[in-house]
């Protein structure tokens, strides 16, 4: 395996080699560039005042020698006109709110401490226009107090020991807070008697359309009862018809056999005077 120095020495040759190689190439270029220069007949003085006049025109046209197109002091423009919006109060320095946080601010959750008395105005005026989905971010005003301990509770979050078991919290309501709860109550009472209203009037309407229902079937069976008169006559009249027939069945039966009973023994004298004639 080779040593360091055996290594450090082929890297100075290789350097060698690559240094007159690269002197080759150069020696190249400028016998290609003496011979133009030749050919057309131009100097070094040409050349330099033709790079010249390039680049006072690029100048006045607001390009940079390098950015093709972009005007010059642009990004750095653009860079001084956002004003700064926080400011760190120990050091002096400021950050935009733009691109990466600062150390000094970047563990920071609560930044309005930094804020600058510009961009604290800014944000106060548009805070108003602006409504967070949710609850509010930051710390918030007590709504709940101990009269004990005098201990207070913002309603976000975990209740503290000495609320948490409480199921009627509004005895320990601040007075300020107790409004908002008086409202909302009112509100929610507000709310059932109108859901409660609602109620009474469907019931209401069920009401009237049951009556309504109840008057069309009596008008109904009104029209109805003729007719059903006229069947019930009819029915009578033919159960009195079939009584009468089944009455007279058995007077029939009787007057037969009582006109068979003398012709019976006229037969039998008959038969008997016959046989004696014989």
């Amino acid at each position: 395996m080779p040593t360091l120095e055996q290594i450090q020495a082929k890297l100075k040759k290789l350097q060698q080699q690559a240094d007159v190689l690269i002197a080759r190439k150069a020696q190249t270029a400028v016998d290609q560039i003496r011979e133009l220069m030749l050919k057309h007949g131009l100097t070094t003085a040409d050349i330099e005042a033709q790079a010249k006049a390039r680049r006072t025109a690029r100048g006045l046209n607001g390009v940079t020698g390098r950015g093709r197109g972009r005007p010059a002091g642009v990004t750095k423009a653009a860079k001084a006109a956002t004003p700064a919006k926080y400011r760190d109060p120990k050091t002096g320095a400021t950050w935009t709110g733009h691109g990466r946080a600062p150390g000094w601010i970047a563990n920071v959750k609560d930044r309005t401490s930094f804020l600058v008395d510009g961009a604290s105005e800014m944000k106060s005026a548009a805070a108003p226009a602006k409504r967070g989905k949710g609850q509010p971010k930051g710390a918030q005003p007590p709504k709940y107090i101990n009269p004990k301990t005098g201990a207070t509770w913002s309603g976000r979050g975990p209740a503290p020991a000495w609320l948490a078991t409480v199921k009627d919290r509004s005895k320990f309501l601040i007075d300020g807070a107790a409004a908002p709860a008086s409202t909302k109550a009112a509100a929610k009472t507000g709310k059932a008697k109108a859901t409660a209203a609602k109620k009474a009037v469907a019931k209401k309407a069920t009401r009237k359309t049951a009556a309504k229902k109840a008057v069309a079937k009596k008008a109904v069976a009104k029209k109805a009862t003729p007719a059903s008169r006229k069947a019930a006559v009819k029915k009578t009249a033919g159960r009195k018809s079939a009584v009468k027939t089944a009455a007279k069945a058995p007077a029939r039966k009787a007057a037969a056999k009582s006109a068979a009973a003398p012709a019976a023994p006229a037969a039998a004298q008959t038969s008997a005077v016959q046989a004696s004639a014989a």
